[in-house]
């Protein structure tokens, strides 16, 4: 026969004292684990949301990310013919582009951080179709001018709409403020490729990356054929969300990891305070828990009593942490973009799976802080308790 649950409720309610203890320590744990799963969470989908299905993104073959490919001007030709590429009147959906670093001073705190500047093709806003212009214009093929993601223009100073920096022996003046749907765009400085090669003087028939927009997305299957098998290339096609995804993936694994070991370090804690609130509580109830199993209760039914009290205790420091973490999410914060080199801003991203992932992380601590104190209440014997009463 099952011991009422209700009992438990209002063991808890009288020995608020030491459960708050266990409830606060738990709900620490976990909203640890939560912010940075989180954390890792953002920065994932911000990279990811950079790439579109309907794209494909073509790198010199061997090398993992853009800053250290090459891709020659004639090869782009043989790109631009292959099939599977969309058209419109001006003609084929393709853009070449470079890549450099430039500097910037931060508006909150006036140090400098890196910049992904990307010179492009002048029809790239038909290749990447979620980039919009916000404010001002698009730059004009051939002149020093920049176009800059939202996240560049509120976080770095001198870069806003119609301001004039130098970098790379230049000077550029910002015609336009672009938003690209929170993606990794949303951080980097758009210019002219040719004009971009001849500020930092490259060769101006070499590229680091090609980006083509598809007919469909399943025309990617036959391009990618088309291109592996043309003798005058040496490239390599990916799918250009897949190539930001796996981009993210070093970054997402360390930042897991690190939050992992600094939940568990923090629900060690946790599960100790748990494991004192549920001592305390069996040692100040042993002729209760006597009595009960004189009116026939058996020790299984004190046993999940006990374990349910924990968990009881657990799911609302779990409730606590999710409720606590709740506000961060949709915050902007930055890092350091380790294929770029680049600072890349990206908002903290909760979601319903991970607020369960927190929930069970909690009734797990719970179970471990609950079981050994109830196995331990029920090993006692009947008649000794019950001797003391």
């Amino acid at each position: 026969m099952p011991i009422p649950l209700i009992y438990n409720v209002r063991s808890v309610r009288k020995r608020w004292t030491s459960g708050i203890v266990a409830v606060l320590g738990i709900a620490g744990a976990v909203g640890v684990f939560v912010a940075m799963l989180s954390l890792a969470h953002g920065f994932e989908a911000t990279l990811v949301a950079s790439g579109s299905p309907g794209n494909a993104i073509v790198l010199r073959a061997g090398p993992s990310a853009e800053m250290y490919s090459a891709v020659m001007i004639d090869q782009v030709r043989v790109i631009e013919g292959a099939p599977g590429v969309a058209r419109n009147a001006e003609g084929p959906l393709v853009s070449p582009e470079v890549v450099v670093v430039a500097a910037f001073p931060l508006k909150r705190t006036g140090t400098d951080a890196n910049v992904q500047v990307r010179g492009v093709s002048p029809r790239v806003l038909n290749v990447r179709e979620k980039v919009k212009i916000i404010q001002g214009h698009m730059f004009t093929a051939g002149l020093n001018e920049l176009v800059a993601g939202r996240n560049v223009a509120g976080t770095y100073a001198g870069l806003n709409l119609n301001s004039t920096v130098k970098f790379g022996g230049g000077i550029w003046t910002v015609v336009g403020v672009f938003d690209a749907g929170g993606s990794s765009f949303d951080s980097e400085l758009w210019c002219d490729a040719a004009v971009l090669n001849q500020v930092y003087k490259r060769p101006q028939n070499v590229f680091q990356s090609v980006t083509v927009h598809l007919t469909s997305e399943t025309a990617f299957g036959p391009f990618k054929d088309a291109l592996t098998s043309d003798p005058r290339l040496n490239v390599q096609t990916e799918r250009e969300r897949l190539y930001y995804e796996k981009n993210s993936q070093t970054l997402t694994t360390m930042i897991r990891v690190l939050g992992t070991l600094v939940a568990f370090v923090m629900g060690i804690g946790a599960v100790f305070g748990a494991l004192n609130t549920m001592y305390s509580a069996i040692s100040e109830r042993t002729r209760e828990i006597a009595t009960m199993r004189a009116l026939g209760f058996g020790g299984g039914s004190v046993v999940m009593s006990f374990v349910f009290e924990s968990l009881f205790i657990a799911g609302l420091g779990g409730a606590l942490g999710c409720l606590v973490v709740l506000p961060v999410n949709g915050w902007t914060t930055g890092t350091i973009n380790f294929q770029t080199f680049s600072h890349l801003a990206f908002a903290f991203r909760i979601t319903p799976n991970l607020l369960v992932i927190g929930l069970v992380f909690a009734l797990l601590m719970g179970l471990v802080g609950g079981l050994p104190p109830a196995l331990r209440a029920v090993r006692r014997p009947v008649a000794t308790a019950l001797r003391e009463l």
